[in-house]
C-alpha cells in the first residue's frame, strides 16, 4: 500500500515556479473581476499579464499597465471583441507574437457581454423579446468562446506545462429570474464545456475549472437592475450570506491565486464552490422579511 501512494505521489506533474516568460491571459481585464484577477496573479504568483478588452474603460487598462509595471512584470493588450471566433483567432496570433510558445500559465474567461430580456417578451429594455442575434452574442461571448480559447492556445502551443484554464460562474445561473434566460443557458454551457475540455486537456497536462462565486458589484451586474432594485438586491443577497455581507472581486483575484499554487493540483472538471454559502438560504429571507413585519407590528404599542 505505502508503494503503491509513492508511485502515485511522484506521477503528479510539477508546476514551474513562476518566471518572466510566463503569463496569464484575461479575457475581459478591464472591469469587474477579471480587473482585480489580474492584479492578483500579477503580483503572486508574479506573472506578466495579457489582457483582453473591449476598449471601453481605458482608465483601467492604465491602471493594469501601471500595477503590473510596478511590479516588475510585463503586460500587453489585444482591444476587441475576443467573445467571437475572429476575435479569438486574432488575439490568439498577437498572444503568440508577445508572449511566445509555452508561456501560458493561466488563462481566465471573465467576459460579460450579454442580452437581457425574455422569450416571449412584449416590452423593451430587458423585458424585450429576444431575437436571434441575442442568442448568438451571449452563448459566444459567455460560453462558445470559452471552447474556441482553449482550441486556439493548445492549436499555437501557447500553454505552458501545468496550465489553467478559468470559467466563471454564479449562483444566478442556478436562480429562476425572468430576464436572465439566455444568461442561464449560456452558463449552463460552459459548464458542459469545462467538463469535457478537462478530459480532453487532462492528459496533455493541463486543468481546465470552473469558478463559482457570490455575486459582486460590478457594472455587469448593475445593468440587469434600476438603482432601487440593484439596492435592494444587495440587501436580500447580504442576507443570504452566512458573513452578512457580499463578496469583493479583489477576494476573487485573491482566490484564483491559491488555485494556482500547487496543492490545487487536483482540481479539474471541477465547478468550485466559492459561494460563501450564497443561495442556501435565499428562501430563508423571503420569510425572515415576513416575521419580521409580524414582530415589528407585535411590538408596535
Amino acid at each position: 500500500m505505502k508503494d503503491s501512494a509513492h508511485k502515485s505521489a511522484e506521477v503528479i506533474p510539477a508546476q514551474r515556479e513562476p518566471s518572466d516568460t510566463q503569463w496569464a491571459v484575461v479575457l475581459g481585464v478591464t472591469s469587474g473581476s477579471g480587473f482585480d484577477i489580474a492584479k492578483a496573479v500579477a503580483a503572486n504568483p508574479g506573472l506578466n499579464i495579457f489582457g483582453a478588452h473591449r476598449g471601453h474603460w481605458p482608465e483601467q487598462a492604465a491602471a493594469i499597465d501601471a500595477h503590473v509595471a510596478a511590479l516588475g512584470h510585463k503586460s500587453a493588450h489585444y482591444v476587441g471583441d475576443v467573445g467571437t471566433h475572429a476575435g479569438v483567432e486574432h488575439a490568439a496570433d498577437r498572444l503568440l507574437e508577445v508572449a511566445g510558445k509555452q508561456s501560458v500559465r493561466l488563462c481566465v474567461h471573465a467576459i460579460a457581454n450579454a442580452s437581457l430580456g425574455m422569450f416571449l417578451g412584449e416590452g423593451t429594455g430587458p423585458f424585450r423579446a429576444f431575437i436571434p442575434n441575442n442568442f448568438h452574442k451571449t452563448m459566444d461571448s459567455m460560453a462558445n468562446s470559452f471552447a474556441w480559447w482553449a482550441q486556439a492556445l493548445v492549436a499555437r502551443d501557447l500553454l505552458a506545462p501545468g496550465a489553467q484554464l478559468l470559467g466563471l460562474t454564479n449562483p444566478i445561473s442556478d436562480s429562476m429570474i425572468h430576464n436572465f434566460g439566455i444568461i442561464t443557458a449560456a452558463k449552463a454551457a460552459l459548464q458542459v464545456y469545462v467538463k469535457h475540455l478537462a478530459w480532453e486537456m487532462g492528459p496533455l497536462g493541463y486543468r481546465v475549472n470552473l469558478l463559482n462565486y457570490g455575486t459582486v458589484d460590478t457594472l455587469a451586474v448593475k445593468k440587469a437592475f434600476t438603482p432601487e432594485k440593484w439596492q435592494r438586491f444587495q440587501d436580500v443577497v447580504a442576507q443570504a450570506i452566512p458573513a452578512g455581507r457580499m463578496l469583493s472581486t479583489p477576494e476573487v483575484g485573491q482566490f484564483v491565486t491559491l488555485l494556482l499554487r500547487p496543492e490545487a493540483h487536483w482540481f479539474n472538471g471541477a465547478t468550485i464552490d466559492f459561494t460563501g454559502g450564497q443561495s442556501q438560504s435565499l428562501l430563508n429571507c423571503l420569510l425572515y422579511d415576513e416575521w419580521d413585519k409580524d414582530r415589528k407590528t407585535k411590538d408596535t404599542p
